[in-house]
């Protein structure tokens, strides 16, 4: 039965302009993006197998061009159409967070900072720079490792916050793994961090670990 045949309710579009979008499966969301299916599928039907074949929706997103060609039912059009779609959503972060704008809300930071780091098959390390009344002044990715690490060295930590006369930091690095959860290692990092930029009076916010999910939050976690 074609989507058009559904009951209203039912229908993807519908029910995202109904219910919003928090309301739809990943299966729904991107049925909406593909908009049409292939012979003797409708665009949910296409939309499941391909989260099947890809194991899950980032696996899908995070595909590079020729692993994302080659399903059935997409193409460069499509990749070209998806990635545009990303670049706007870490755009539009990147202004609800830009210069001078104050820090009110922790789910706006988290969404930026995913957004940022997300899509990394690498780990990055990256440091978000406020000023003494939590106003942002810049995001610097300032180290990058391999698939399951990167070295971070306090020293330059602390030279990139006294270069941008910063007054607080919060940290995020990326799990390529997805598995949103700190090592012993990150745990001991982070202490390090804290205790270096201590010495200049540099408050550390928080510390987001970005995979699969939920970021996980240092400071919600009482790791702070």
């Amino acid at each position: 039965m074609a989507i058009k045949d559904w009951l209203a309710e039912d229908r993807p579009r519908e029910k995202l302009l109904q219910r919003g979008s928090a309301a739809l499966t990943d299966a729904e969301l991107l049925a909406i993006f593909l908009r049409t299916g292939v012979q003797g599928k409708s665009a949910v039907d296409l939309a499941r197998d391909l989260l099947a074949d890809f194991g899950s929706l980032k696996a899908l997103l995070d595909a590079d061009q020729q692993r994302f060609c080659q399903a059935h039912g997409l193409g460069d059009a499509k990749y070209a159409q998806l990635q545009a779609v990303m670049e706007m959503a870490k755009r539009h972060f990147k202004e609800v967070l830009q210069r001078g704008n104050a820090l009110t809300s922790p789910d706006i930071t988290r969404a930026y900072l995913s957004a940022q780091l997300r899509g990394y098959s690498y780990e990055v390390f990256a440091c978000l720079f406020l000023d003494n009344q939590h106003r942002v002044i810049q995001l610097d990715e300032l180290f990058r490792g391999t698939i399951d690490g990167a070295s971070v060295y306090p020293r330059e930590v602390v030279k990139q916050a006294l270069h941008h006369n910063a007054a607080a930091v919060i940290f995020a690095h990326n799990h390529p793994s997805g598995i949103a959860e700190p090592s012993t290692a990150d745990k001991h990092i982070t202490e390090k961090l804290k205790q270096a930029l201590a010495l200049f009076d540099i408050r550390v916010l928080d510390h987001f670990i970005i995979g699969d999910g939920q970021p996980y939050s240092f400071a919600e976690h009482g790791l702070l």
